[in-house]
């Protein structure tokens, strides 16, 4: 009897173990399937208000938890397999700074076209807004594909958003994102290794140039998953004479150890 029942109770075990991996294969499956869909739904879900807020005071904004981890992973570890890219850029050998990137090709990864197009929908309506207060005729469609027609109707065909890398030492020069006449005035960078764990050092870091007056630095804190938005080149700023433009620049400070990965989003397309 005693042999009778423990034989059961394997088989029972068996079968329970059987029916839970198939139970998390099934749940991996929709979770993998979902995450495509879930990025606008993240995105969508950020809290704008605030975000629109620190954009019109500060030039930039967080957006905080975008990005899960295994998404995070998948990216940065696309970054040797050349099929994914168009180019790819030592920045040293153009005064850029040290490290690399790599543009990717059409088709983009359905991560970052994902991204790309839920943020444009947010951010457009931000970007006509500064035009106009910045006396710039320039308007931005709702769809974003519209908008990248009117680029490649101006020669500017190529995809812009970029895999970055950096090893200890490196760093991004100040620099802005502008690939052709058409540039959409905000962009996005996302970063994909864990602070603290991967790297130390590499801040992001945005300065800004006030006429008249000494130019302001900040530095942004990111986890990783998190996107910080900020001006490509110019923003409106509030003065007690009226509103007025700034300059911007942005880099990335000296990686003092490990390795860091940046997925950078940026909406017009270049030359």
């Amino acid at each position: 009897m005693e042999t009778s029942s423990t034989n059961v109770k394997e088989s029972e075990r068996a079968r329970y173990a059987s029916d839970e991996e198939r139970w998390q294969a099934v749940v991996q499956k929709d979770h993998s399937a979902s995450q495509m869909l879930g990025i606008a739904d993240r995105v969508a879900a950020l809290d704008w208000q605030e975000i629109t807020e620190d954009l019109n005071d500060r030039g930039c904004a967080v957006a905080k938890s975008v990005l899960a981890p295994e998404e995070c992973q998948a990216l940065a570890g696309m970054y040797d397999e050349d099929k994914y890219f168009r180019s790819r850029i030592v920045m040293a050998r153009h005064g850029f700074g040290r490290g690399e990137y790599k543009y990717w090709a059409y088709p983009l990864p359905d991560t970052v076209a994902a991204l790309r197009s839920a943020l444009y929908q947010q951010l457009f309506e931000i970007a006509n807004r500064w035009n106009k207060i910045m006396g710039i005729d320039i308007s931005y469609p709702a769809d974003h594909e519209k908008y990248l027609a009117r680029c490649h109707r101006a020669g500017q065909t190529k995809p812009t958003p970029l895999l970055l890398q950096y090893l200890e030492g490196d760093y991004n020069c100040l620099h802005q994102d502008v690939y052709g006449e058409n540039v959409f005035p905000l962009q996005v960078a996302f970063l994909l290794s864990i602070p603290g764990t991967d790297f130390t050092g590499g801040e992001f870091v945005l300065t800004e140039q006030r006429p008249r007056m000494q130019s302001r630095a900040e530095v942004v804190g990111l986890k990783q998953g998190d996107g910080v938005i900020f001006a490509v080149h110019h923003r409106p700023v509030q003065g007690t004479r009226g509103p007025y433009r700034v300059n911007l620049r942005h880099g990335v400070s000296r990686l003092r150890s490990g390795h860091r990965n940046t997925l950078g989003v940026i909406f017009h397309d270049g030359k």
